[in-house]
């Protein structure tokens, strides 16, 4: 794999039972590039690795007086220099397009996984982590698999030095063969606590994230009730938790490239005080003397590589953690795991209806429901459209199962608008250039939603823009309020002219004069599609061929607004509660007062609508 030709084809089924899995999996499917920066690290290393039996060659045919041998030094002398340059330029090649690769799988999991849960994904998992994960922890991840191949690669050259030594002078050859081992495996001991130190950065600073992240998706909320200093202050209280965890952790790693450094001064200086006396004794030439130090010396490069992997897997043992913690989660319902398969051809069309709560809503017509708890609306909504929190019987579109459709057929068929939905930055034309049928232009959708005030706000804010399809919008619609942002959501989503369309409360922050328009707005240019609304307002209610309630998580009543506003008491305390709330507290109408007085009231709303229209 080379790294033009990413993203992958398929990215594979990553093992996502535990961190080190995770990285074990990510290096056996990167098993030729790690075999490739393997071979360029043999070479690299063995070439500076032979250096110093060079020098010493060459030393001692000074000594000796010989100017063939000093020829052959010479050459060899070049030869390793050319290996090692080679070696060391494809080998940093290879090392980078493993790592690159490997942090490109990871974010196509984590993106597949993102498209296959959908809304799932954020009750699950907080969004900072996922920030996180995809940011950061990718890279240390990719880290640790590209340092993998370097690590072999110096190990294998230590022990082929500690061989040649042993061969080329056995009474220097014992000492380093004895000494390397302690060298490497010394910093052992101090590894666990490292890790620990490692693991409580990476939290500390997960949280610092989530709550950064938070804090900027609420700023303007924030900044209404002025709560921006104490959002502030608890950064900052985070920020420095994250960098105290990060001095100490610090501490640690110092501690252990010191010992790293210390070890093998300690090494060299032994060699030298026992190559020195058995020069004397005459046991051994002045070039082998050199030759086993300098060869000491040189091997601190390779060792360092040991500290490398160390710090390498702590830092990405808890990254990858989370990646597999996110890889593991699972959809409710298993779209491409599912046993059976749809005998329709194309999309299913037809009435929808949810076993579990008797929820039907008719082919073709628009259904208002109605629910108590918003949550629960939420919940219902995302398992209309096949994203079920939790398992059960699958949501029937025209008889047919919407988890035994793949899962880019049911999403074609069911498109669910959730509450607060997401703006992404770009021009409005980037934003309305979805998948869609064709039948629904631009303009038509936009006339709907009432959006003739935001193409105003968008012009106005975009110099360079004359036309309200080239307006910029800022990262997820932050610079529009929050009622012109949802009729920018609902266009899009009238645009794409799904067969079934789920909206969860469209038009919770307008106005009642512009939702009054959108609901008439909505109805005609969804004549004859399908049309799911999930609101508690009368404006919107009124305009619905039938409107359900949906109480304690079963349908309690069908029918029209009006009829359900004088026979359901459930139905009224839901949809009239602010007018009972208010003749509550005044204490001054009765019952029957108060019922009266929701229908006169709304009776007049709905002739207001009426002449506006």
């Amino acid at each position: 794999m080379q790294i033009q030709d990413l993203p992958y084809p398929d990215p594979g089924v990553p093992d996502a039972r535990s961190g080190p899995r995770f990285l074990w999996w990510l290096g056996r499917n990167q098993l030729r590039g790690q075999l490739v920066a393997l071979a360029w690290g043999l070479l690299h290393f063995v070439s500076v690795s032979a250096l110093p039996f060079c020098v010493g060659f060459a030393v001692q045919a000074v000594i000796d007086r010989s100017g063939a041998r000093l020829a052959l030094a010479g050459g060899l002398m070049a030869l390793a220099c050319a290996g090692n340059a080679i070696g060391d330029t494809f080998l940093h090649r290879a090392a980078v397009t493993n790592w690159i690769t490997a942090a490109a799988r990871v974010q196509q999991l984590l993106a597949r996984k993102a498209a296959l849960l959908g809304s799932a994904l954020t009750r699950r998992v907080a969004a900072g982590e996922v920030v996180a994960v995809s940011t950061g922890d990718v890279e240390k991840i990719g880290w640790f698999v590209e340092a993998v191949s370097r690590f072999t690669a110096a190990a294998v050259t230590i022990v082929l030095v500690c061989v040649g030594l042993l061969v080329y002078q056995s009474a220097l050859g014992v000492v380093v063969a004895v000494g390397l081992p302690v060298l490497a495996v010394a910093v052992l001991p101090l590894l666990p606590r490292a890790t620990r130190r490692a693991d409580f950065q990476r939290e500390k600073a997960g949280y610092a994230t989530e709550l950064a992240s938070d804090t900027v998706a609420g700023l303007r909320v924030l900044r209404g009730i002025g709560g921006e200093e104490l959002f502030l202050d608890r950064y900052r209280r985070a920020s420095q938790e994250v960098r105290h965890a990060a001095v100490r952790s610090a501490r640690m790693w110092s501690l252990i490239s010191a010992i790293q450094v210390l070890l093998p001064g300690l090494l060299l200086i032994a060699i030298v005080w026992y190559g020195v006396q058995l020069a004397r004794q005459g046991r051994i030439t002045v070039g082998e003397l050199v030759t086993v130090y300098s060869s000491v010396m040189i091997l601190t490069y390779p060792l360092r590589h040991f500290e490398e992997i160390a710090m390498a897997y702590s830092f990405s043992r808890p990254s990858a953690k989370r990646a597999a913690r996110v890889l593991s989660l699972e959809r409710a319902v298993d779209f491409e795991g599912s046993g059976a398969r749809s005998r329709v051809s194309g999309l299913p069309s037809g009435d929808l209806y949810d076993p579990a709560t008797g929820l039907l809503a008719p082919s073709g017509r628009l259904t208002a429901v109605v629910c108590g708890d918003p949550d629960a609306a939420g919940r219902l909504a995302e398992r209309l459209g096949g994203h079920p929190s939790e398992k059960g019987t699958s949501v029937l579109l025209g008889g047919v199962p919407l988890d035994e459709l793949p899962l880019d057929r049911a999403r074609a068929a069911v498109l669910v608008q959730d509450k607060d939905p997401v703006l992404l930055s770009g021009s409005l034309r980037e934003l309305l250039d979805v998948p869609a049928s064709g039948d629904v232009r631009a303009g038509e959708a936009l006339a709907a939603a009432q959006c003739e005030d935001v193409l105003a706000a968008l012009v106005q804010g975009s110099l360079d823009a004359d036309d309200p399809m080239d307006a910029r919008i800022t990262e997820r619609g932050r610079s529009l309020s929050g009622g012109q942002r949802q009729r920018l959501a609902l266009a899009r989503s009238l645009i794409t002219d799904p067969e079934v369309l789920v909206l969860d409360e469209p038009t919770s922050a307008v106005d009642s004069h512009t939702e009054a328009r959108i609901a008439q707005g909505v109805r005609e240019l969804r004549a004859g599609r399908t049309t799911v609304v999930f609101t508690s307002s009368p404006l919107l209610l009124d305009r619905a061929d039938q409107v359900v309630l949906v109480h304690e998580g079963e349908v309690a009543a069908v029918g029209g607004h009006r009829e359900l506003v004088h026979k359901e008491p459930r139905y009224r305390a839901v949809v009239t509660r602010e007018i009972e709330e208010e003749a509550a507290l005044s204490g001054e109408l009765n019952e029957f007062g108060a019922d009266e007085l929701n229908e006169l009231d709304e009776l007049d709303e709905l002739d207001e609508i009426e002449e506006t229209a």
